[in-house]
């Protein structure tokens, strides 16, 4: 089967020309929809009182995506509260981590992140263990962070923030489409309302995450192109390696997956990595290592050309 259209169940990247669904477009002359399957949508300031949730009785906070960090410092604005000085923030990624400079002004302040995955950043959180931590998420009754935390034996409270709505998604031709991506539950869940009978259509499904592999069991429906992979860490390229023939390997952990907490042994003991709270340190950071990599690839090139001149 040539595949010729997918629908990526994401927002559009930001820079497209720079993320890996390019070289699938044009690589494999692939047309690519980007639509996002759910809306994630504030709860009030009035529902969260009857949850009885003070959060000034807390010294750390755990976030596990960008969303629960705006809904965080929304439901503070809303609820009039602040946050004290010393308050501890524990973040799933860096990324997530440097996310918090949007809300947060301090250059000095404490906060810890995971290097991948969320078990990663519950190693973090076991030299932490007497703080009280409050845990801002959906209003799903479990998720698989839930799980891990309840799994380490954290002592932790959940605050429901927030709520993930499907989106209708019958203004689709299904059909039209060779493949279609997911990366999430409620991703499943938003294709599945929109069409019961998805698994009779001719329609391949790939999905990241064991979560969402996990959805699509409960529902019945078939996983053709699983990520991420040893061989296929991103959709992008585990659906290539499909195209191309390659014989898929084993699923690994995804983010966020509970996972059997493992206390770092004394031998391989890594220190808690700082965030770095400047963003012009952080970028030129960055653009020192591009430049390194860039000179390092020009002088391959000129080895390279040197030789060729010499063997002729």
């Amino acid at each position: 089967m040539k595949i010729k259209k997918i629908l990526i169940s994401q927002p559009a990247p930001a820079d497209l020309e720079k993320s890996p669904y390019r070289n699938l477009i044009n690589k494999h002359n692939i047309d690519i929809t980007f639509y996002k399957f759910f809306e994630v949508v504030g709860i009030t300031a009035s529902e969260f009182r009857k949850t009885r949730i003070h959060i000034g009785e807390y010294t750390a906070i755990v976030f596990n995506s960008k969303n629960s960090i705006d809904h965080f410092f929304r439901m503070i604005k809303e609820l009039r509260e602040t946050v004290s000085d010393d308050m501890k923030y524990f973040c799933s990624t860096e990324a997530i981590a440097l996310y918090l400079q949007n809300y947060i002004q301090y250059r000095k302040r404490k906060v810890f992140y995971g290097n991948q995955y969320f078990s990663d950043l519950l190693e973090v959180m076991g030299k932490h263990r007497d703080e009280k931590f409050l845990f801002p998420c959906s209003d799903e009754k479990q998720t698989e962070y839930t799980k891990a935390l309840d799994k380490a034996k954290f002592k932790y409270t959940k605050a429901p923030m927030y709520t993930s709505r499907p989106k209708d998604l019958t203004k689709f031709d299904i059909e039209e489409f060779d493949i279609i991506a997911l990366f999430s539950p409620i991703g499943v869940r938003s294709l599945v309302k929109s069409f019961p009978d998805i698994k009779e259509r001719n329609v391949l499904i790939a999905a990241f995450g064991t979560s969402t592999h996990a959805a699509l069991k409960e529902n019945g429906i078939k996983l053709t192109v699983a990520a991420p992979t040893q061989s296929a860490p991103s959709m992008a390229m585990a659906i290539e390696n499909y195209i191309m023939g390659k014989v898929q390997d084993n699923v690994i952990a995804s983010k966020g997956e509970p996972v059997k907490h493992r206390a770092p042994s004394p031998t391989t003991h890594k220190k808690t990595k700082p965030v770095i709270a400047n963003k012009e340190i952080y970028k030129q950071r960055m653009e020192e290592k591009k430049a390194q990599a860039a000179a390092r690839r020009a002088a391959r090139a000129a080895e390279r050309a040197k030789k060729e001149a010499e063997g002729k």
